[in-house]
């Protein structure tokens, strides 16, 4: 497949935001990505863009016709686009760049996006819903500290685990109704259900449901000069406080997941906390960033058994598969991710499946959410009838 022409151009996010779509003259036709935005953000994430999206919007029309002798046949071939535009493109263009050169690959050689990385893959991750929000993604005034309550139904089915998920949603707007006099059935940025509860009485609600549960603390959000200010109810925690906290918290709901439940610089609370509850998925994201140096700290210390991939956090798709092989080389679960800003782009479904990770980070409704989803679904569905 040779690249005949790049151009880019900015268009809306779920939020209303600005971010890019790349688009590829081919061959083979022509092709298009976009690339989400993250409002909770670690501070190692590589820039979105050089300076602007506009500049590299520029950027790619300059280096349009570098690729015109460049012939792009499999996923490594990436690592030659990424030789040509390191400098020129950021995270976020690049990684809607390489997306449409897996998407015209892919349609050339007549075989799905996920068969470019693992034509054998059968292993489906399962889904991680956020279900009742809360922190940066939800913009009232009484709400959780916490960011995320996340459902994780394991049926062993793409299909059924989405059914789960939604009517364990549905069930939970009946009880937030009767537990929540402020509750209005409005949602987030991520479609979640927004509340006035405290992350205590939404960890109950989300026990009386029966199926696997968790959180994204994202406690970065909430650390300023050495304490995490909690504003529901109003008080301040040491980092040794917090420990005992989220201690506290595991050994009252039965938890599978937390995710950075303390701040992305403090290795060694995570080190605590993955100790003492080896058999909960103790979950770095902007302690890690899908950073390949991150994560061999983290690794080294002992701080996560299990890590989230978002892409765009990083841009390089040679570098994305770099971190999930060093990830499954020790042992650490994977969960790649959306974020809160989405698109309707489904790619990272295939990106998900193809490099067997074990989790898919997409929330549960909300079309730009429910078409990762369904890409899912119906991956299972193409893999049946192969069968």
């Amino acid at each position: 497949m040779l690249i005949k022409g790049v151009e880019g151009k900015i268009i809306k996010d779920s939020r209303g935001d600005q971010t890019i779509e790349v688009s590829i003259k081919t061959d083979a036709g022509k092709f298009s990505a976009s690339a989400p935005n993250g409002k909770s953000k670690g501070k190692y994430e590589a820039k979105p863009y050089i300076k602007s999206i506009t500049k590299d919007i520029e950027a790619l029309e300059k280096i349009s016709d570098y690729f015109s002798e460049e012939y792009f046949e499999k996923f490594d071939d990436l690592m030659r686009l990424e030789d040509t535009v390191k400098g020129h493109i950021g995270a976020n263009t690049l990684f809607a760049f390489e997306s449409a050169v897996l998407k015209a690959i892919s349609k050339e050689q007549k075989k799905e996006i996920w068969e470019l990385i693992n034509p054998n893959q059968r292993k489906f991750p399962r889904f991680v819903g956020n279900s009742i929000g809360g922190g940066l993604h939800s913009e009232t005034a009484k709400k959780p500290d916490f960011q995320e309550f996340l459902l994780i139904p394991d049926t062993g089915s793409p299909h059924e685990n989405f059914r789960v998920n939604l009517e364990s949603k549905e069930k939970e707007k009946q009880i937030l109704k009767a537990k929540d006099q402020k509750f209005s059935e409005k949602k987030n940025d991520e479609n979640a259900w927004v509340t006035s509860l405290n992350e205590k009485e939404v960890l109950e609600i989300l026990s009386e449901l029966g199926i696997p549960f968790g959180i994204d603390a994202a406690a970065s959000s909430f650390y300023k000069r050495k304490k995490y200010h909690y504003k529901n109810p109003q008080l301040d925690r040491t980092p040794e406080e917090q420990i005992m906290y989220m201690k506290n918290l595991l050994k009252n709901f039965s938890m599978l997941y937390v995710e950075d439940p303390f701040d992305e610089e403090d290795f060694e609370s995570f080190a605590k906390l993955l100790k003492e509850f080896p058999n909960t998925l103790i979950v770095g994201d902007d302690l890690t960033v899908t950073n390949y140096k991150r994560l061999e700290k983290a690794i080294e210390m002992k701080s996560i058994n299990a890590l989230i991939v978002k892409p765009n956090q990083n841009g390089s798709l040679i570098e994305v598969s770099r971190v999930v092989e060093l990830a499954k080389s020790k042992g650490i679960k994977t969960v790649f991710s959306h974020r809160s800003g989405e698109t309707k782009e489904d790619i990272i479904t295939d990106l998900a499946f193809g490099f067997g990770a074990d989790f898919l980070k997409c929330g549960i409704t909300g079309k730009e959410r429910e078409v990762k989803i369904r890409r899912l679904i119906e991956i299972e569905k193409g893999l049946k009838k192969k069968n």
